[in-house]
């Protein structure tokens, strides 16, 4: 067995990896530990975002990075193309790249000016950085939701 025969199921493992921990981690923050913190006071909630957002943004990078990488190895090592990749992997493609360019986004915009004003300890800002964060992460992980169910039911659809 040569190295190509490899590919497909080390990039598709890889992929689905990253998948998961972006995607899962968007829907954990959002459905877990945001209710969780509403209870605290904005300077306790807005520095544990912080703390929270500044390791899981290294895992989201990683993510971002994995995902078009192990996608484009499967579809031209694999399928030989788009043209043989089926319309589910397309969407997946558009859609990837949406939600990588939100993340950057997200990344370079809102999460750095919610890093300076939680630095500054400007509460009020950082809250409002935090209100634009949160709509980019629900964006991302209603997309993600999609993807992902393309991902597993797109071969179904003819």
């Amino acid at each position: 067995m040569d190295i190509i025969e490899y590919l497909f199921p080390v990039s598709s493992t890889a992929h689905t990896l990253a998948a998961v921990i972006w995607v899962g981690g968007m829907f954990f923050a959002h459905m877990v530990l945001r209710p969780s913190l509403l209870a605290e006071a904005p300077p306790l909630r807005l520095a544990i975002w912080s703390r929270v957002f500044s390791r899981f943004f290294a895992w989201v990078w990683a993510a971002a990075i994995v995902l078009p990488a192990t996608g484009y190895a499967m579809v031209f090592v694999d399928f030989g193309g788009f043209a043989a990749a089926g319309r589910h992997v397309t969407v997946m493609h558009i859609i990837g790249w949406i939600m990588v360019t939100l993340f950057a986004f997200l990344f370079f915009q809102p999460y750095a000016a919610f890093q300076r004003a939680v630095g500054r300890k400007d509460w009020p800002e950082a809250g409002m950085r935090l209100i634009a964060i949160r709509r980019i992460v629900t964006t991302n992980l209603i997309l993600g939701l999609f993807v992902v169910g393309a991902g597993v039911s797109g071969r179904f659809w003819g």
